[in-house]
């Protein structure tokens, strides 16, 4: 039987069987999330969170070649810039209903699977990584790469980049890495790896379970599942001695001294990111690893909302770094930001810190009420 839930143009969803099923449809866009969505998708999880006939929920996207080969590219970093520019207060809403949905997913207290093929970034990862269960394919593209755009790894990307293997999470975090299928399996980012060719069958099989439980769906997966190759600890030892070090100067001053190729690629990658934005990005994932995930999307909330309102550094909306580097990438694709400051050693802990702070008063922080705490720790 199948039971349309809640019609949207963008988000799709119907019940077959026992397991709910959510499509993003919006492949011209790489099915990047825009408020409505995120909307739809929350009150659509929220229903069947309360409906007993529903055991299990799955996710995927769509490509402009049918169903799979995207899941979602990440936030609608068009829109930021456009509502930047516009004192449009809809921006605050986007992350404030982004980060909640994050937090719903992760303790959403019934089984669920992200079919993560094709390209997983920013966003997508936001939705993904909270699921019980997360599949790659060999076409899966899976980066968090907000540096590159003036921002920092959100969508709770301080907490689970904190808890991969090591410093691996400061190395992905910093340089926006591509991280390969059987890598993201490695790192934690992933639970099993299937043929690009199975996921149809997975999709087809979840909607003819009887009962899904978590164990029902691992069993599943499993008989779709190829076998992975892991290289972590190789990429430890490369990362761990570079990525650990105390501040991003020490981070370049190794890279600098190291001639061999992965150090001088990844210096490479490093120079074209925000100075002001590695810093932070550095500063967020190690305090992200000692908090729990509400406390963490909180600081994440605060540290957003800094990056779009950068008046402690006496820069209005329009002068950002995230809106300078939305310019340089998505608008006018001259791929030359204008980052102020240009150097890291420039870079102050004066210029950081602030980030941290939350501009909402005691107890009115806006994710509070939605996480169902009494207040946002402050970070």
């Amino acid at each position: 039987m199948t039971q349309n839930a809640i019609p949207h143009n963008d988000v799709l969803s119907e019940v077959q069987g026992c397991v709910g099923l959510i499509t993003l449809n919006r492949p011209a866009a790489l099915n990047s999330l825009s408020l409505g969505m995120i909307r739809s998708i929350t009150q659509v999880l929220m229903a069947w969170r309360d409906d007993d006939t529903v055991q299990a929920v799955a996710m995927r996207g769509v490509s402009k070649a049918g169903p799979f080969g995207a899941f979602c590219a990440g936030g609608d970093i068009r829109f930021f810039h456009q509502a930047a520019l516009a004192g449009d207060l809809a921006l605050e809403d986007f992350f404030t209903e982004e980060y909640a949905l994050n937090h719903l997913i992760h303790n959403y207290g019934k089984p669920s699977i992200a079919f993560m093929d094709g390209i997983v970034m920013g966003g997508g990862m936001g939705l993904a990584q909270g699921m019980s269960m997360r599949v790659v394919t060999e076409h899966t593209k899976m980066a968090m790469p907000e540096t590159q755009i003036g921002l920092f790894p959100d969508v709770g990307g301080g907490y689970f980049l904190s808890r991969c293997p090591g410093h691996i999470g400061e190395w992905l975090g910093l340089t926006g890495e591509l991280v390969a299928p059987n890598d993201a399996v490695a790192f934690g980012l992933a639970d099993a790896l299937l043929d690009s060719q199975s996921m149809p069958a997975l999709w087809r099989a979840l909607g003819e379970l009887r009962s899904a439980t978590v164990d029902q769906i691992q069993n599943l997966v499993a008989l779709y599942s190829i076998a992975t190759k892991d290289h972590c600890a190789r990429a430890r030892s490369l990362v761990d001695p570079v990525f650990s070090l105390d501040s991003i100067v020490e981070i370049f001053t190794a890279l600098q001294a190291d001639t061999s190729a992965w150090a001088q690629e990844t210096l490479g990658r490093l120079r074209h990111k925000s100075p002001m934005m590695l810093h932070v990005t550095l500063e967020q994932i190690r305090r992200a690893r000692t908090m729990t995930l509400a406390d963490e999307l909180c600081m994440e909330r605060d540290l957003v909302h800094h990056c779009f309102n950068p008046r402690h550094l006496g820069k209005s909306p329009s002068q950002s770094e995230t809106v300078e580097g939305i310019r340089a990438q998505a608008i006018d694709k001259d791929r030359k930001p204008r980052w102020n400051p240009a150097a890291i050693e420039d870079v102050s802990a004066q210029m950081v810190e602030p980030f941290f702070g939350s501009p909402w008063p005691q107890g009115l922080h806006p994710l509070a009420a939605r996480l169902n705490l009494s207040a946002c720790v402050p970070s």
